[in-house]
């Protein structure tokens, strides 16, 4: 039986999803607990790879069980075995056509900044930090330059494997929330370090340094170089893919709703 599983995370303390040699990514923990809970060894695929540090609300994997347990069962019995900060949310069963990475329609990110003069403490690892002022609406300006289908190599990391940069932005929300931006980014798959790219320049816009026109330019260079710096992953949060509803894979957790 093909099943699909809905995982939290917390990424400050790992080096990213994909498994490593040293085991301390995602990944690792996520297969440990599965050969621990399952007794056998599991291997996983999942949506889409995150960073070092990038945290996930709903990261979807497959993999098919070889040895039959409820679904619930395999969300306790694996929690059992992962460190507290990750969690499996969720398991439901698919069609064995299932794939969690090529049956997706698109994919949702969220970063969470603050504004302030002063870095944050108690949210450090957990939000990006900016300390000059920002201003939302030439932001947005910038932003909707994005939207549509682009080549978006000038928003891409020198270690991208994507075959093409070709992607489609669907939209780019961005929205204050007291000392706290939003940025919410939904499009049908992104680049590796490209929301991370593309918030360095939203933030170059915002604070004044680089006018709303200037991200058109980057876009149209397709040139990585004339971007700005890749921004802090710690604000960032891979919200998770979204399928079919005949998929039958839920689409929200409730680490979606702690967020700001």
């Amino acid at each position: 039986m093909r099943l699909a599983l809905g995982v939290s995370y917390r990424g400050t303390a790992y080096h990213g999803w994909q498994s490593q040699p040293g085991g301390q990514t995602i990944q690792d923990h996520l297969e440990r607990a599965l050969r621990q809970f399952a007794d056998v060894p599991v291997r996983t695929l999942c949506a889409g790879r995150t960073d070092a540090g990038v945290h996930a609300l709903n990261q979807v994997v497959h993999f098919d069980a070889p040895v039959e347990r409820m679904p619930i069962s395999w969300v306790r019995g694996v929690n059992r075995y992962l460190p507290e900060d990750i969690a499996v949310q969720w398991c439901a069963p698919v069609a064995e056509s299932f794939h969690a990475r090529n049956s997706a329609l698109g994919r949702r990110y969220v970063y969470v900044l603050l504004e302030s003069p002063v870095r944050p403490a108690i949210e450090a690892g957990l939000t990006g930090w900016v300390f000059r002022a920002l201003e939302g609406s030439p932001m947005q300006m910038a932003a909707a330059l994005l939207i549509g289908e682009h080549d978006f190599s000038a928003f891409r990391s020198s270690e991208c494997q994507a075959p093409s940069p070709v992607k489609q932005v669907r939209s780019i929300g961005i929205e204050r929330r007291g000392a706290y931006w939003r940025f919410d980014f939904d499009a049908s798959a992104f680049l590796h370090h490209m929301v991370r790219n593309i918030m360095g320049c939203l933030v170059a816009v915002g604070s004044g340094t680089r006018p709303v026109s200037w991200m058109g330019d980057v876009l149209a260079s397709r040139d990585r170089r004339l971007a700005a710096p890749t921004f802090s992953g710690a604000g960032l949060y891979f919200v998770g893919p979204y399928y079919e509803a005949s998929h039958g894979v839920p689409a929200h957790t409730p680490a979606m709703d702690w967020l700001p």
